[in-house]
């Protein structure tokens, strides 16, 4: 299953144009990268970081993982965590809270090298409604909508699963242009995606600008999830990957 629409469309009173410049990657790799990923939500945890290596494009599509890295999450109030390896390349806090209004920092050490990453979690927005707004052919249109905060400049990432599996579209986007509105999330299925009593469910994630950058980035390589690619990391040492930390609610909806 795939959805059709490869990035999130935010619609205030049926329109919305995005004036940002997109940047172009360089998505070839000519040698092996370290590549990170690891999300702390306002949720209980444990939370995970996963580290690997990438592979060149003609090479098969298997990331080594990376053991034996020495890996901290610590937060602005001075809470220290140093994960376990939970499994090859799977990194475990024990400890940690996602609380917004924190800043966590992101600290890897491996193979001599150290690499670092900082993201801010800002309060959660709640979904207000999901309804099927348009039937356009082959494809139906899901429209989630939510109430975004006046004065602050925020951003929004959407994921989406049908019957609990995950979608792999990459759906960001800021309020730049709409602060203080009622913003519409919009997304389109085609007809082989979705039949009657699917249970779709959607989690609309509040982000930094940093971890924005890496999803409206990564979008312009072709608005699929592939990791690893390149698009622009929050990592420090030319690492690839991302480390967010996000608040999150969630959704669902049943297809009548």
């Amino acid at each position: 299953m795939k959805t059709i629409h490869i990035l999130l469309i935010f619609l205030f009173v049926g329109l919305f144009s995005s004036c940002e410049k997109v940047i172009d990657l360089n998505l070839k790799t000519s040698s092996s990268q370290i590549v990170i990923q690891g999300t702390i939500y306002d949720q209980p945890g444990p939370y995970k970081v996963t580290i690997s290596k990438s592979v060149n494009f003609d090479e098969p599509n298997t990331f080594p993982a990376v053991s034996g890295a020495i890996v901290t999450i610590t937060d602005n109030t001075g809470v220290t965590d140093s994960l376990a390896e939970d499994s090859a390349g799977v990194y475990v806090t024990s400890k940690l809270e996602g609380i917004p209004g924190r800043t966590y920092t992101l600290r890897v050490e491996t193979d001599g090298q150290t690499y670092t990453a900082s993201s801010t979690m800002y309060p959660a927005i709640e979904i207000d409604s999901i309804f099927i707004k348009n039937k356009f052919g082959k494809s139906t249109s899901i429209n989630l909508l939510f109430k975004d905060p006046v004065d602050t400049l925020n951003y929004y990432r959407l994921i989406d699963f049908i019957n609990e599996k995950k979608q792999p579209s990459i759906m960001a986007s800021s309020d730049m242009g709409f602060d203080g509105k009622t913003m519409t999330g919009r997304i389109f299925y085609s007809e082989k995606d979705l039949k009657s009593g699917d249970t779709l469910t959607f989690w609309l994630e509040c982000i930094d600008k940093g971890v924005y950058d890496y999803f409206r980035t990564a979008s312009a390589g072709g608005g699929q999830e592939a990791s690893p690619a390149n698009p622009l990391s929050n990592i420090s040492n030319k690492a690839l990957g991302i480390f967010s930390a996000c608040s999150v609610r969630k959704r669902s909806f049943l297809m009548p």
